[in-house]
């Protein structure tokens, strides 16, 4: 992860390509707008959005997690991304494992591959292409909302079930199925 966008050329004018390290910093000061944070809608059953202007032509978004939800276990493909709580807390559940990207339908993960991690307001985190994990609001009583960047834009999501230690790829979404 290198500390400064990479310079790309695109229609001969060099654009910043962000990073990590870019993504991680965008959550954060988003997540510090207390004026933005508050003007998300929050519905008691199910997950609010917001779609944000991200650096270098990245995809954010703010998002609201009402008590007990969460977003199953996926990896965003090929994007890199970051997210921060912004109000309440997140746990996120990762595998500390490279999975093969294609050409499976089922795993059978080994002993130890599992993280967990606590994301109180102000805590976030960046991560790598095929990162999978699942984000939880595990809180009974109050909302969590967090903001999140992703570069590329998000090409594809890969959904995944899981029991014990078998992961099993679900469904593939993309863009389209989001609109």
């Amino acid at each position: 992860m290198s500390a400064s966008p990479s310079p790309v050329v695109s229609s001969g004018s060099a654009v910043s390509v962000p990073t990590q390290a870019d993504l991680l910093a965008f959550v954060r000061r988003t997540a510090a707008d207390s004026e933005l944070i508050d003007s998300l809608p929050l519905d008691p059953e199910g997950r609010t959005w917001v779609r944000l202007e991200g650096p270098g032509g990245s995809e954010a978004w703010l998002i609201g997690w009402p008590p007990g939800t969460g977003t199953g276990w996926h990896d965003h493909a090929e994007s890199v991304g970051a997210f921060l709580t912004a109000s309440g807390e997140l746990k996120e559940n990762s595998l500390a494992a490279r999975l093969p990207t294609d050409g499976w339908k089922t795993l059978e993960l080994t002993e130890d591959v599992d993280r967990e991690r606590r994301l109180p307001t102000g805590q976030g985190r960046a991560f790598g292409r095929h990162h999978v994990h699942e984000v939880l609001n595990e809180s009974t009583e109050h909302h969590a909302i967090s903001v999140h960047a992703y570069y590329p834009p998000l090409p594809q999501i890969r959904r995944y079930s899981r029991s014990g230690p078998i992961l099993r790829l679900e469904q593939v979404e993309r863009p389209e199925d989001w609109q």
